[in-house]
C-alpha cells in the first residue's frame, strides 16, 4: 500500500503548501518574527512535494519510503493546523488587539519554529537514507487509466471460474435441499443467505441452470430495492409463459397489477414451477410478490429460490397456504441456505486460476509467496471480489500486484477515500459530497474553471471509473446521487483506517479513534458519542453537535443524524473559525434549531451553509460578513402544529398550557419542538411563509452561487435590490406571497442582472399573482429550470420563449387561457425535455400539441386541470415524447394522436384520472410500433369502466 500512503501525502502537502503561503505573505508574520520560518517551511514543503511526485514514478517502494511517506503527511496535517489558527487569529482582530495578545504571539511563534525544526528533520531524512533516487525509464505510466476498467474486460469469464473452484460442493447441497424429485407436496422456498460477493447470485444461477429441466415453467426475477411492481410481473409472465403470452394479456386488456396477478396464480396453480427472486431487501417486496404471483395452494413440489444478505429477513419468508388441510400437516418456514466465504486454499487456487498462474509458479516466486496470501485476505476470501482483482491481475507483471488498490489519479484519491464516512449501502447525494470535497481542499482549483463544476468532473471521474454507483439520475441523465459498492467500501475503509484518513465510531465499529490521530471522524450511532476523545485536530465531522473542543473542524454535517440537535447545541458555531461546510438540515425533522446566533459572522471561511427545514426564519445582519459563502440554503419548517395562527382556540390553549412544556411530566418530543415554534411565530410575525428574510449586506456575497429560500414580503427592498449584486448565482428560490408590487418590481430588476442563473424558482402560492414576471425585460438567457407558481394573467410572459437553454418548467396556479401563446412560446423552446402544467396552471379545454413544436419533450405531467377536456398530437408533435402522466383530471374527450408520437413508452393514468374514448385510445397503443405501456390503477367497486376510464390508486 505504499502507494496509496504517497499519493495520500503529495495530495495532503498541496493543502499544507497554500496555507504557508499565504501566512507567509501576512503582515503579521513579520510583526511575529516568524515570516522566514514559514517561508522556508513553505519552501520545504514544495521540495518534499517534487520528491512524492518522483517517488511515484518508482517501481520498488521500500518500507523506509512508506515510513517517511506518513512522516511527511502527518507533519502536513500539523502545518495546516497550526499555520491555519495563525491565521484565523491575525484575520479576526484589530492590529493592536493581536499585539496585544502576547501569549498567543508567543504560544504560535514557538509551534512554528518547532514545525520549522520538524520540518527540517523530516526532509533531511530523505537525503540521509536516500530514499528516492534516480528514476528508471523516460516517464510514468498514464495515473489516470483505472483498474476497474481492465475489470470490464475480464467479468465475462467470472461465472465459469467461480463454478471451478469452491463452488462444487456448495452447488451440490442446495441441489439436494431444494429437492427436485419431490413431485406432489407443496411449494416450498429456500432462502441464499449471505454477504455481498459471496456469489448467491452465482451459486443459485448454476443450480437454475442444472434443475430446470426437471419443471414445467421457470423465471429468474431481479427484485432491486427500488423495483417498478408492474414490470416484474411482466417479465415473470414473460419468462415462465413466454413473449406470445405476454402480448396476448397486453392486447387482451389494459395493463393494470390485479389482471397480470390473476394471469400468473391461474396458470401456475396446476404447474411444476422453479422462481429465482435474486436480491430480495424487504419483507414488504416478498410479501406482495407471495400474496400476488404465487397460488397459495399449488401441491405440484414448486421452488422458490430467494437470495438476501439478511438472515432475519429469510427466516421471515413463509408461504403458507390457504387450504386448511395442507397448513395442519405441514410446516411452511423457508429452508435456509447459508453460504459461506471460500477456504483459504479454495481462494488462493481461484485467484491463482484467474491469473492464469499455478501452484508451482507460486512455489517458485517469493514475490507470489507473499502477496498472494495478502490479496486473499484483503479480498476476505469472497470469490466475487477475488474474480474482480484475479481479472486485473492476470494483465500486469506480478511485481505490480501490490499496487492493485493504487490505480486512480492523485487527485481522485482522497476524494475517493473520503466516501468512508458514509455508512453501508448509503445513498450519498451529489452535491452534498462535491460541496464537502472542496471545503477540504481536495478539489485543486484551475484558472478559468468553476470550482464547483472541476468537483462534478472529479464524481463523474468515479462515476465512469465504476468506483461508485449510480442510484438516482434526473431527466436530463445527470447522476444526482451515487451508492458504493460493499466490496469497494470494505476496501476503502481498509486503506482510510491504515492511513490515519477517517475513523468511524458507533454501532459495532471502530471504538479505537480516540487513541488514533483521524481528521475525519463520522459517528454512525443514534445517541451523542463519547466526547472522551481528542478533537483538537479533527478535520471534518458527520453528525454530531458543537463543542469549544473542535476548533480545528473544517466540516459539520448533521443531516443523518439519528438524534435531535437543539439551540444549545448549535450556540457555539462561532467558535469553529475554520468551519467551510455546516449542514444541519435533516429531512426527518431532527433539527430544532430557532436562531442563527450572531457569531457565526466569524466564520470568514464558510463556503456552505444549509439550514432548511429548521425553525429559522430571520438571517442575522453578521451573514454579510461571509465573503466566501458559495451556497446558503435555508427554509423554515411548516406548518405550526402548537400556534397555528389559522386555528386560534389552539393556539391560544397552548399559549396557556405554556408552562406545562417545562415540566418533566410532558412528552420530551413535543417540548423540544414547542419553544422553537414560538420563536419562529414571534420572529417572522406568524407568517406562513417557508422563505426567510436576508439582511442588508446581502450583496457582499460575491461568491454565492445557490440562495434558497428569500421571504421577499419581510425582507427589505434594499436587500431585494442587492440580489442583483450576486451576479455568480445560479440558482435561486423566492417567495412572493404578500409582497408589495414595488419591491416585486425591484426583484424584476434584480432578476435581470443575474446572467448566471440557471434556476429560478418564484412562489407567489395559491391566488397569489406573479403578473409582475412579465415586466422583465431582459431575462437570464442561461436558465435551465423554471418553476413558477401563481397567477401569471391570461398570456405566458414572452421572454420565456427567449430561453433557448431552458430544459424544465412547472406551472403551478398559473390560470392561463386558451387561445393564449402559452402552447406557441413553449414550443418553439429547442432543449426543453420535461413540461409540467399543475392546478389550474391552463384552464383552456384542449391542449393542443402543434406540428413541429417541442422538438426535444422527453415527459408530459399534467396534474389538476379541472377544464381540460381534451389533450390533442397533431402529427410531427413532440417526436421525442416518452412519459404522458395524467392525475386528477377529467378528459371527457379523451387523448387522441398517440399514434403520431414515435418513441412513446408509457402513458400514466394516476390519481383520479379519467379518460374517455377509451377504446380509440387504446387501439392506438396496441398499434404503436413502440409498444408503450399504458397503466391505470383503480378499485372496481367505485368506477364505472364503460367509455369513460378512470383511475385511482386505491387499489395500488
Amino acid at each position: 500500500m505504499a502507494e496509496t500512503v504517497l499519493s495520500m501525502a503529495r495530495s495532503m502537502l498541496s493543502g499544507a503548501v497554500s496555507k504557508a503561503a499565504s501566512a507567509a505573505a501576512d503582515e503579521m508574520s513579520l510583526l511575529m518574527g516568524v515570516r522566514k520560518d514559514i517561508w522556508f517551511i513553505k519552501d520545504e514543503l514544495e521540495t518534499m512535494q517534487a520528491f512524492l511526485v518522483a517517488a511515484e514514478r518508482m517501481k520498488q517502494k521500500d518500507m523506509l519510503l512508506k515510513v517517511w511517506a506518513k512522516q511527511v503527511r502527518d507533519l502536513s496535517y500539523n502545518i495546516e493546523d497550526c499555520l491555519g489558527e495563525f491565521m484565523v487569529h491575525v484575520g479576526s482582530q484589530s492590529l493592536s488587539q493581536q499585539l496585544m495578545k502576547l501569549k498567543d504571539r508567543h504560544r504560535i511563534a514557538m509551534q512554528i519554529r518547532d514545525l520549522k525544526s520538524r520540518v527540517e528533520e523530516v526532509s533531511s531524512r530523505n537525503t540521509r537514507y536516500n530514499l528516492i533516487h534516480k528514476i528508471e525509464g523516460t516517464g510514468m505510466a498514464e495515473e489516470r487509466d483505472s483498474f476497474l476498467e481492465d475489470i470490464r474486460n475480464q467479468s465475462a469469464s467470472n461465472i465459469d471460474e467461480a463454478e471451478l473452484v469452491g463452488f462444487t460442493k456448495p452447488k451440490q447441497d442446495l441441489i439436494e435441499l431444494i429437492d427436485v424429485h419431490a413431485i406432489n407436496d407443496p411449494a416450498k422456498v429456500v432462502c441464499v443467505v449471505g454477504m455481498g460477493g459471496l456469489g448467491k447470485t452465482t451459486i443459485t444461477r448454476k443450480v437454475y441452470e442444472s434443475v430446470k429441466k426437471d419443471f414445467s415453467c421457470c423465471a429468474w426475477i431481479i427484485l432491486s430495492q427500488s423495483f417498478v411492481r408492474m414490470e416484474v410481473l411482466k417479465v415473470m409472465i414473460r419468462e415462465l409463459f413466454g413473449d406470445e403470452a405476454l402480448k396476448q394479456q397486453l392486447e387482451r386488456k389494459l395493463v393494470r397489477e390485479e389482471d397480470l396477478a390473476r394471469y400468473l396464480r391461474k396458470e401456475l396453480k396446476e404447474k411444476r414451477y422453479f422462481v429465482v427472486l435474486d436480491d430480495l431487501w424487504n419483507l414488504d417486496h416478498w410479501e406482495w410478490v407471495r400474496k400476488i404471483a404465487f397460488p397459495s395452494d399449488n401441491v405440484k413440489g414448486s421452488r422458490i429460490i430467494v437470495t438476501t444478505r439478511d438472515a432475519g429477513l429469510a427466516n421471515d419468508c413463509t408461504f403458507e397456504p390457504r387450504d386448511a388441510g395442507l397448513a395442519k400437516d405441514c410446516t411452511f418456514k423457508p429452508l435456509i441456505f447459508h453460504l459461506k466465504a471460500l477456504a483459504i486454499d479454495d481462494a488462493t487456487k481461484l485467484l491463482l486460476r484467474k491469473t492464469r498462474k499455478r501452484l508451482e509458479d507460486m512455489k517458485n516466486d517469493e514475490t507470489m509467496r507473499k502477496i498472494v496470501p495478502k490479496i486473499v485476505k484483503k479480498c476476505g476470501c469472497l470469490p466475487l471480489a477475488i474474480l474482480t482483482i484475479g481479472g486485473l491481475l492476470a494483465t500486469k507483471m506480478v511485481t505490480g500486484w501490490e499496487s492493485i488498490y493504487n490505480h486512480l489519479p492523485s487527485h481522485l484519491k482522497s476524494c475517493f477515500l473520503y466516501m468512508s464516512i458514509f455508512p453501508e449501502d448509503f445513498e450519498i447525494q451529489r452535491s452534498r459530497l462535491v460541496g464537502r470535497w472542496i471545503a477540504e481542499g481536495f478539489v485543486e482549483a484551475r484558472a478559468g474553471m468553476n470550482i464547483v463544476d472541476i468537483g462534478n468532473g472529479y464524481f463523474d471521474e468515479l462515476i465512469n471509473r465504476s468506483m461508485i454507483q449510480p442510484s438516482r439520475l434526473n431527466i436530463e441523465g445527470t447522476v444526482k446521487s451515487c451508492r458504493v459498492h460493499d466490496i469497494v467500501r470494505d476496501v476503502m475503509v481498509s486503506i482510510s483506517i491504515e492511513e490515519n484518513f477517517v475513523g468511524l465510531i458507533g454501532g459495532d465499529i471502530i471504538t479505537s479513534v480516540p487513541e488514533e490521530n483521524f481528521r475525519h471522524i463520522a459517528y454512525h450511532g443514534t445517541k451523542c458519542p463519547p466526547k472522551a476523545m481528542d478533537w483538537s485536530h479533527v478535520r471534518s465531522l458527520t453528525m454530531f453537535v458543537c463543542s469549544s473542543e473542535f476548533r480545528m473542524l473544517r466540516t459539520l454535517d448533521l443531516h443523518s443524524a439519528q438524534f435531535e440537535t437543539t439551540q444549545k447545541d448549535f450556540q457555539n458555531i462561532g467558535l469553529m473559525r475554520h468551519l467551510k461546510y455546516l449542514n444541519v438540515y435533516h429531512s426527518r425533522g431532527y433539527s430544532n434549531i430557532y436562531k442563527l446566533p450572531r457569531s457565526i459572522g466569524k466564520l470568514q471561511g464558510l463556503q456552505i451553509l444549509d439550514i432548511r427545514d429548521t425553525y429559522i426564519t430571520t438571517l442575522p445582519r453578521e451573514i454579510s460578513k461571509l465573503k466566501s459563502l458559495r451556497a446558503l440554503r435555508c427554509f423554515n419548517r411548516a406548518p405550526y402544529y402548537f400556534f397555528d395562527p389559522e386555528e386560534p382556540t389552539k393556539c391560544l390553549l397552548h399559549f396557556l398550557l405554556l408552562p406545562l412544556f417545562f415540566t418533566p411530566l410532558l412528552d420530551d418530543e413535543d417540548r423540544a419542538k414547542v419553544i422553537p415554534e414560538l420563536h419562529k411565530g414571534f420572529s417572522s410575525c406568524w407568517s406562513m411563509s417557508r422563505g426567510v428574510k436576508v439582511p442588508r449586506g446581502i450583496g457582499n456575497l460575491k461568491e454565492l452561487e445557490i440562495l434558497e429560500t428569500v421571504d421577499i414580503k419581510r425582507t427589505c427592498s434594499k436587500a431585494v435590490e442587492e440580489l442583483g449584486q450576486l451576479t455568480l448565482l445560479r440558482k435561486l428560490k423566492v417567495e412572493t406571497k404578500e409582497a408589495t408590487k414595488k419591491k416585486c418590481k425591484i426583484l424584476c430588476v434584480a432578476i435581470e442582472k443575474l446572467s448566471s442563473l440557471r434556476f429560478l424558482h418564484v412562489s407567489a402560492g395559491q391566488d397569489r399573482t406573479l403578473e409582475w414576471l412579465h415586466g422583465v425585460s431582459a431575462p437570464p438567457l442561461c436558465l435551465r429550470s423554471l418553476w413558477l407558481y401563481g397567477r401569471l394573467g391570461e398570456e405566458m410572459p414572452n421572454w420565456v420563449g427567449s430561453l433557448m437553454q431552458l430544459v424544465k418548467i412547472t406551472l403551478l396556479r398559473s390560470k392561463l387561457k386558451e387561445g393564449g401563446k402559452i402552447m406557441e412560446i413553449l414550443g418553439t423552446l429547442p432543449n426543453l425535455i420535461l413540461l409540467s402544467l399543475c392546478l389550474d396552471a391552463y384552464l383552456g379545454k384542449k391542449l393542443v400539441f402543434r406540428t413541429e413544436a417541442f422538438p426535444n419533450l422527453k415527459q408530459l405531467v399534467i396534474v389538476h386541470l379541472d377544464e381540460l377536456k381534451e389533450v390533442r398530437f397533431e402529427e410531427g408533435t413532440s417526436p421525442h415524447i416518452e412519459r404522458i402522466e395524467i392525475r386528477w383530471c377529467s378528459l371527457e374527450s379523451g387523448i387522441v394522436g398517440i399514434k403520431h408520437l414515435p418513441r412513446l413508452k408509457e402513458i400514466s393514468l394516476g390519481w383520479q384520472s379519467k379518460v374517455a374514448r377509451f377504446g380509440v385510445l387504446q387501439g392506438e397503443v396496441d398499434a404503436h410500433p413502440n409498444k408503450p405501456v399504458l397503466q391505470l390503477k383503480f378499485d372496481r367497486s367505485e368506477h364505472d369502466l364503460g367509455d369513460i376510464v378512470q383511475g385511482s390508486d386505491a387499489a395500488a
